[in-house]
């Protein structure tokens, strides 16, 4: 048997700003060290925040002064992944043993992506994810990643990947993955709501996988001074959740809700082959005579240098 300890950190974007967050993730050192945790998994857009609420000034067909200057400060939050906020949680994982799988906002140019990024104790930073469809008004500020960043990498609870909120709802996107021969599904998210809980039920199931699903927690506007507008003040902004799932679809820990936390779980990764025993959604139970899914890993940019013709 092959038992490894896995954690869920559930925490909010500090309204400080990203040092200030940073700060309050570098406060679990002791207790990601005391649970003996092979894999945590942050929130979405943790470092650089996930503005709920925010309009960025936008109508359709004009955006404002003030627009502007909103979308000007979120990107002054965003981060390097050369950067310093990048190179501390490396150092927490190498000082904790304890892979890091965390949601960022990152700056590109003078593009911002939803990223997930992989931390690994002796390596540092070895793979990143780029949220490949941003939803709803997300698309005012994020751009969409491709195809170039999907990957699984070998952890010592599993081959892990991510699927950043909403991406966990694409079919094709899921099917994917499994193709990849992900066993740990990360699942970094600030949605709340009890359907998320079910579907990470169901991907779990589906996919023959663990998984860990770690949302963001923030308190009321009314509690964080600001306006949030058609939100009632006393509701949380983000309520948590965050849950760890067997390859059945069984809960293992959590759902935490509305408090901050580490959430973890021990789990058997030898528990895989026995899930998958009589459902391989990519395998036995896949029927490669009738469907097939074709998926271009291509980095896509707008422009690309050739070289001259040398017999021309």
């Amino acid at each position: 048997m092959a038992k490894v300890t896995v954690a869920a950190l559930q925490i909010g974007s500090d309204p400080g700003g990203t040092a200030a967050t940073l700060d309050r993730i570098l406060g679990f050192e002791a207790e990601i060290a005391a649970s003996g945790a092979k894999m945590v998994v942050l929130p979405e857009a943790i470092l650089g925040g996930y503005p709920k609420g925010e309009a960025f000034g936008t109508r359709l067909g004009f955006r404002t002064e003030a627009g502007r200057d909103a979308f000007a400060r979120y990107f002054a939050q965003a981060v390097d992944l050369d950067g310093p906020e990048v190179a501390a949680l490396a150092g927490l994982s190498a000082r904790t043993g304890a892979w890091l799988v965390a949601g960022v906002i990152e700056r590109a140019g003078s593009t911002l992506y939803c990223t997930a990024i992989f931390i690994d104790p002796e390596r540092g930073l070895v793979a990143r994810h780029r949220k490949l469809m941003p939803t709803g008004t997300e698309r005012l500020v994020w751009g969409m990643g491709d195809g170039s960043t999907l990957p699984v990498v070998e952890t010592p609870a599993g081959k892990a990947g991510a699927a950043i909120c909403w991406e966990n709802h694409m079919p094709l996107f899921r099917t994917a993955m499994y193709a990849k021969g992900v066993t740990l599904w990360c699942a970094p998210t600030v949605d709340e709501r009890d359907v998320w809980r079910a579907s990470m039920r169901h991907i779990a199931h589906e996919g023959r996988c663990f998984l860990i699903s770690a949302c963001q927690v923030q308190p009321s506007p009314a509690d964080l001074g600001v306006a949030v507008e058609e939100w009632p003040d006393e509701r949380p902004l983000i309520r948590g959740g965050s849950m760890i799932v067997g390859p059945l679809g069984d809960v293992l820990a959590g759902p935490l809700e509305n408090e901050t936390g580490l959430l973890s779980a021990e789990i058997d990764t030898d528990e895989i082959v026995r899930a998958r025993y009589d459902f391989d959604p990519v395998g036995h139970y896949s029927r490669p005579d009738i469907f097939r899914l074709l998926v271009d890993e291509t980095a896509r940019t707008s422009v690309a240098a050739t070289l001259p013709d040398e017999t021309s």
